[in-house]
């Protein structure tokens, strides 16, 4: 296949899209221009498997500036915008396979269409290229130089593997670059989940009670933003450090059991399984909405949801379902569960994908210099990369910072002045 997406002729739209996305990415253009010049990947075939926004699309082209032949598959089934993966395809040369609202068996066709390639680097959202390529397609697994990795939950998945002894290739962990998860998790996910939770309820946040499962970047984001739309924010964690963070940040931190009789609104993003339980639904009111920001759909358990329900509205409004208890109640499921800020939205917004994906061309391009050196395991982005993309993000936003001195210097590197 040469793409799968769609409608072809949604390109027209999809390039509008990418091109007003990419207005807002200085440092990925800078980065792209970069490629232009010394081509770092060429001759590298590269199979990504990442959601299908304008933001992402501008990433293929830089890697597909830097030399790289490019394959792109959807790492979500609603996260897909059908729009750019058509433009994609037809307009800058990128074999796209992707479809909003795509069956799992389609999904894996997808994936398996993206590995066709034959590929010396993945992109990962998620892990699943990794893990296909250690499970069914082992032998593709051989060629691999490196991996990147984008999200939480794939680096918990990719560390595990790790752990065990699985791991067939080196892994750069670019969801852990500070330039990725201090800022496109906080910031990005906490403002485009509750733009996809608004979008599909038309919900007025102020006064509402906000139950928030998870303090990590991404909960700590999405409470940030809930409080500052006048909600009265709940967090849930297990971690008791992240706990007494979200205490010392002025949130009341309950369990689950507690939260779930008091909350209107709950927003999974912890990325484990079954955060939302059959017990929780039980405890919740008339009306509650539940909804999932974590990379899989598992960490609302929907069977258990659907199993206390005598019946199912599908619909009631666009990425709503009204779950009708068995004692009377109504439950509002959002999105099926899956990415509420991708499937009820736009995702994050591209200023802020700017630097994740300018971390992730970089590490693509240093992982290909690297080649043969580095170790199988798990890679933290060498802080070169973090550096410079940073300083490129403040120059672009206008903002100046101080230098050392050489005096300072000196004393920050000599243990000679004391008391």
């Amino acid at each position: 296949m040469k793409y799968d997406v769609t409608d072809i002729k949604l390109a027209v739209g999809g390039r509008r899209r990418i091109e007003w996305a990419d207005a807002d990415m200085p440092v990925l253009r800078l980065v792209r221009e970069r490629f232009e010049r010394s081509k770092p990947l060429k001759g590298i075939r590269m199979a990504c498997c990442l959601h299908v926004t304008a933001e992402t699309a501008n990433l293929m082209r830089t890697l597909k500036a830097g030399g790289a032949e490019v394959r792109l598959c959807a790492s979500n089934p609603l996260s897909t915008q059908d729009d750019v993966a058509a433009s994609l395809s037809k307009d800058f040369g990128v074999p796209t396979f992707a479809r909003r609202g795509e069956s799992v068996p389609t999904f894996y066709k997808h994936l398996n269409a993206a590995v066709d390639v034959r590929p010396n680097l993945t992109m990962d959202d998620g892990a699943d290229l990794v893990n296909l390529l250690h499970k069914d397609r082992k032998r593709e697994a051989g060629n691999i130089i490196c991996s990147m990795e984008e999200t939480t939950t794939g680096v918990i998945r990719l560390r595990a593997m790790e752990q065990r002894g699985l791991l067939k290739f080196p892994v750069i962990a670019v969801n852990d670059a500070a330039t990725k998860h201090l800022f496109d998790n906080r910031y990005g996910t906490g403002q485009s989940t509750l733009d996809g939770v608004i979008r599909a309820t038309d919900m007025l946040l102020a006064g509402k009670r906000v139950v928030v499962a998870g303090f990590g970047m991404c909960g700590r984001g999405v409470a940030a933003r809930a409080r500052g739309l006048g909600a009265h924010v709940i967090v849930t964690e297990i971690s008791p450090l992240r706990a007494l963070e979200a205490v010392m940040e002025g949130y009341e931190v309950l369990p689950m059991d507690e939260a779930a009789r008091t909350g209107d609104l709950f927003i999974t993003v912890t990325g484990n399984k079954h955060v939302l339980t059959e017990a929780h639904f039980r405890r919740m009111r008339d009306g509650a909405v539940v909804c999932n920001s974590g990379h899989f759909d598992v960490e609302i358990n929907i069977p258990a949801l659907r199993a206390l329900a005598k019946k199912v509205n599908r619909n009631v409004r666009n990425n709503v379902d009204e779950y009708l208890t068995k004692d009377g109640r109504r439950i509002y499921l959002l999105a099926d569960g899956r990415l509420v800020n991708l499937a009820a939205a736009e995702g994050h917004p591209a200023s802020v994908m700017d630097m994740s994906f300018a971390t992730q061309a970089l590490a693509a391009s240093y992982a290909v210099e690297q080649n043969g050196r580095l170790k199988v395991g798990v890679h933290n982005v060498p802080v070169e990369i973090e550096n410079w993309v940073s300083e490129l993000k403040l120059k672009a936003m206008g903002v100046k910072i101080d230098k050392l001195s050489n005096e300072q210097r000196k004393y920050l590197a000599s243990s000679e002045e004391g008391t």
